[in-house]
Order: C-alpha cells, then sequence, then structure tokens
C-alpha cells in the first residue's frame, strides 16, 4: 500500500518535472527554428547575390534583364505552389481593376530595381554594391517627403549625413569603381525605396492590402510580361546563345535553376523572418546582413578593398543604424 503511494507520487512528479520542462523545450525550439529561418534567410539572399555576380560577370553571361526574367518566372511558379497547394498563407484576391492597376505599377517599379541591381553587378564588386544599396532609407525618406509631404524629426533628416557621407568615401576609396555601374546600382537602391513607399500609398486601405508573399504571386508574372519584349529588344537571340553555352557547358542551365529558385527563397524566408521576429530585431539583422555579404563575398572573389572604402561603407551602416534608432524614437 505504501509502496503504491510512493509510487503514484513519483509518477505524479514526473509528470510535474514534464509540465515544468514542457515551456522550457518550446522555447529552445521556438528560438532554433528562428535562428534556422535567419539562416535561411541570410543563405538565400548573399547566395543569390554571389551567383548573379558570379554569371554576370566572372562567368560571362552578360544578360541581365533575361536573368531577371528568369527570377520572376521562378517567383510565379513557386509563389502559386507555396499558396494554393502548400497553403503557407491564405490565397488573397485582387478585388478590383484599380487595385490590378496598383500592383501591375508597384511590378513595373520592381522590375526596374530588380534589372538595375543585376546591371550593377556586371561593372561593380558585390561589397560595394552593398555599400551603395545601404543608401535605401535616404531614398525612402526622400520620396516619402515628396509623394506624401510626411515629414520626420529633423534629428531622423540628420542620420541621414553619415549614410549619405559614408557612400561618397567609399565611392572615393572604391578601387574597381565604375560610373555605369555606380549609376545603376543608385537607381536600383532609388527604385527599392520607391516600391516601397509606392506600396504603403498604393495599397494602403484594409480592403487592398496584401501579404508579401500574395503581392509577389501577382507581381511576379506582371514582371515577366513586361520583361519578356525588353529581353527579346535588348537582349537579341538570348534564348539561342544560352541554349548555344549549355551544349558547351551543361553547368549553365544549372546555374540559372538553381539561383532563380533562391531568387524566390530570398522572398519566402524574408516573409517568414518578418513573421517570427519583431520590427527592431529584423532591422538589426538586415543591418548584419549587407555586413556579411560585404565580408563573404570579399572571400570569394577577392575583389581588392581599400581601408578608405570600408571607413565609408562603415560610417554608412552607423548611419543607418541611427537613422532607425532615431524614426523608432520620433515616431
Amino acid at each position: 500500500m505504501k509502496r503504491g503511494a510512493g509510487g503514484g507520487g513519483g509518477e505524479g512528479r514526473e509528470e510535474m518535472s514534464g509540465r515544468e520542462n514542457s515551456p522550457l523545450a518550446s522555447l529552445v525550439t521556438g528560438r532554433l527554428f528562428t535562428v534556422g529561418l535567419v539562416t535561411a534567410w541570410y543563405s538565400s539572399n548573399i547566395g543569390v547575390l554571389l551567383l548573379n555576380k558570379y554569371l554576370l560577370s566572372n562567368y560571362g553571361f552578360k544578360y541581365p534583364i533575361f536573368l531577371t526574367m528568369c527570377h520572376m518566372t521562378a517567383c510565379s511558379f513557386l509563389s502559386y505552389v507555396a499558396i494554393a497547394w502548400l497553403k503557407l498563407v491564405p490565397m488573397q484576391t485582387v478585388r478590383s481593376r484599380l487595385q490590378f492597376s496598383k500592383i501591375a505599377a508597384l511590378s513595373f517599379v520592381f522590375c526596374g530595381s530588380v534589372v538595375s541591381g543585376n546591371v550593377s553587378l556586371r561593372y561593380l564588386p558585390v561589397s560595394f554594391n552593398q555599400a551603395v544599396g545601404a543608401t535605401t532609407p535616404f531614398f525612402t525618406a526622400v520620396f516619402a517627403y515628396v509623394m506624401t509631404l510626411r515629414r520626420e524629426a529633423w534629428v531622423t533628416y540628420v542620420t541621414l549625413i553619415p549614410v549619405v557621407t559614408g557612400v561618397i568615401i567609399a565611392s572615393g576609396g572604391e578601387p574597381s569603381f565604375h560610373l555605369f555601374g555606380f549609376i545603376m546600382c543608385i537607381g536600383a537602391t532609388a527604385a527599392r525605396a520607391l516600391k516601397s513607399v509606392l506600396q504603403g500609398i498604393l495599397l494602403s486601405s484594409e480592403g487592398e492590402k496584401l501579404n508579401s508573399m500574395n503581392l509577389l504571386l501577382y507581381m511576379a508574372p506582371i514582371a515577366v510580361i513586361f520583361l519578356l519584349p525588353a529581353t527579346l529588344f535588348m537582349e537579341e537571340n538570348v534564348v539561342g546563345i544560352t541554349i548555344a553555352l549549355a551544349r558547351e557547358d551543361i553547368r549553365i542551365i544549372w546555374y540559372l535553376l538553381f539561383n532563380s529558385a533562391l531568387a524566390y527563397f530570398v522572398n519566402l524566408t524574408n516573409f517568414l523572418v518578418t513573421k517570427h521576429t519583431s520590427a527592431l530585431t529584423l532591422q538589426v539583422l538586415g543591418n548584419a546582413k549587407g555586413a556579411v555579404a560585404v565580408v563573404v563575398s570579399i572571400l570569394i572573389f577577392r575583389n581588392p578593398v581599400s581601408v578608405t572604402g570600408m571607413l565609408g561603407y562603415s560610417l554608412t551602416v552607423i548611419g543607418v543604424i541611427l537613422y532607425n534608432e532615431a524614426k523608432k524614437r520620433y515616431k
């Protein structure tokens, strides 16, 4: 009897112990899941950047518009698979012609951003490309003021000074500086900022808001429609050239397929990281991601860097951190 009672007490203690450990186990599992998501986000983002650079510069595949069209085609197909088949997020429908026209406008700007970014990679090292790309907050603030007359606190605008100054310093100290590549990179950065501001303006009503996965589902096919005539006109016989390249080196097909799939996973992992972390965490991770991309690209491509260039990039990153902090504090 006593032994039975003692046994029952032991089982009770085991059950209580299991319940006590359960929240800790869930916390550890949740953190591991978040770390896995961030790792996948970093890997896909940096991977597509480096592979774009390799294809367009080192490998000699000089067709950035066609490459972008491959990306958008993959995003169209994989977005449909993720939403319609795998049910990763609920399907959101386009409710009116006006909403569709707004999405088409965003898609056009998005195309300009990606194509310009890919063109710039033909001429600039990834490290400098990322330094220029870090000035996105500057263009976002400018477009937000011009298009919505929304003013930030004066301290917020002051923090943009090191953002711009850093890129000017980095440009002066960049051994591989190329004016056309620089212009394309600035254009890509400005277009990326314009898209974010336009998205806030055009899809601001509750009935028109789309999460990033559904927005990509509708934007990507429209982008393909925009890019197809541009590819045929500006990159004549690119399909025939690609087939000829594939006969000599079949790896080009695998490079394009893998690169295009990565382009989709950049968007997927960005959505998931945004969903499972806070806005502050996302800002910190985003700033760190650019720095990691710079280091990895220098290690892989061995492009020359100067102390002046690295100081300029560091100043830009510091400015971006201060800008995000000022926006949060004076919101």
